[in-house]
């Protein structure tokens, strides 16, 4: 077999393994979008995986394509990127998805691709062959989304409060149990526009650095943008439920109003964020929101112990898939 024809086929593998990828992030995120609408009771399971797939889906037409832009040109120095850094980030990546999943701990699908990226390229070629401005903006946002998310939660939650405070609780309960499928709507449309880009600017990466596509090009083929978005869509079908209990009623005990104050936070801040070309976490935005709307209720209506042990999560996700990828580089290298 000839070397082009070598060559062409490992990256069709990789670009298979980047949307294995892309459908467990949806299926290991899928809690972010529907944990509130199933634990309060809005919508069954079935109908809320489906309804939250095709916002998923349907954000396509709704985002500009700067995520992208970040993970495929600015995270990483042009020409550093190989097959090997690609196999190893995917792998990282996956590894520590698959481990979060297994123990029902909502770690970030988005800040294990970048631990896995800068994983596999500092096996590579160091520390130097990373973009700064990428890497803090990205690390930065760690903070900023939660903390973003429990503002805009928690602010949400005090004006509704105030607004409906002569309200009957079965009359709120009856309107916001239709506002929070808008909301849900909501959040499901920036995770889908958050989440399928990240995979989108790590194709195009690859597709760059095989030649495939120019560097100059300003976006990536039309193929692989419609195969990440419903990819992501397909692996919020099927779900999350360990960590949709654990996002849903572990951390605190909602209800409709606040369920859809926790969304339209959580969704202004992925909206956000995605216009600056930021690649955040709905783990941590949403997180950040329903404790913000705990808090609001009363601060012991928040466990803050399943709180901090998911903070922890936070923590070691890009280092440990960090680790993961550069061995899997490695290991990669000396294969092949």
């Amino acid at each position: 077999m000839a070397s082009a024809e070598i060559a062409f086929w490992v990256v069709a593998l990789l670009v298979v393994l980047a949307l294995l990828f892309d459908f467990m992030n949806g299926f290991h995120d899928a809690a972010n979008s529907i944990a509130t609408v199933v634990s309060t009771g809005v919508l069954k399971p079935q109908q809320a995986v489906l309804f939250a797939a095709f916002f998923n889906v349907v954000a396509v037409a709704f985002f500009q394509l700067k995520v992208a832009a970040t993970i495929g040109k600015g995270i990483v120095e042009p020409g550093v990127v190989d097959h090997h850094v690609v196999f190893g980030a995917l792998i990282g990546a996956i590894a520590w998805n698959a481990i979060t999943w297994w123990w029902g701990i909502p770690s970030s699908s988005s800040h294990a691709l970048i631990g896995g990226i800068a994983g596999a390229v500092v096996a590579k070629a160091g520390t130097k062959a990373l973009v700064a401005a990428g890497i803090w903006k990205t690390v930065a946002f760690i903070v900023i989304s939660p903390l973003l998310g429990y503002l805009l939660g928690s602010l949400m939650m005090v004006i509704v409060s105030w607004v409906c405070r002569h309200k009957s609780p079965l009359r709120i309960d009856r309107w916001f149990r239709r506002l929070q499928l808008v909301s849900a709507g909501l959040y499901s449309l920036g995770h889908g526009g958050n989440d399928a880009q990240k995979t989108i600017g790590l194709i195009w990466m690859l597709l760059i650095a095989a030649g495939m596509v120019g560097v100059g090009d300003h976006a990536p083929p039309t193929w692989v943008i419609g195969a990440c978005y419903i990819a992501i869509g397909l692996g919020t079908m099927f779900g999350g439920w360990r960590i949709v209990q654990t996002m849903g009623q572990r951390i605190t005990k909602l209800k409709p109003v606040g369920g859809f104050c926790a969304e339209t936070g959580g969704a202004i801040t992925l909206f956000l964020a995605t216009a600056l070309g930021v690649p955040v976490s709905t783990t941590h935005t949403i997180t950040g929101a329903i404790v913000g709307v705990g808090s609001v209720q009363r601060p012991s209506a928040v466990r803050w112990g399943v709180a901090g042990s998911i903070v922890w999560a936070w923590i070691f996700t890009i280092p440990a898939a960090a680790l993961v990828a550069g061995i899997c580089y490695w290991i990669s290298f000396a294969l092949y």
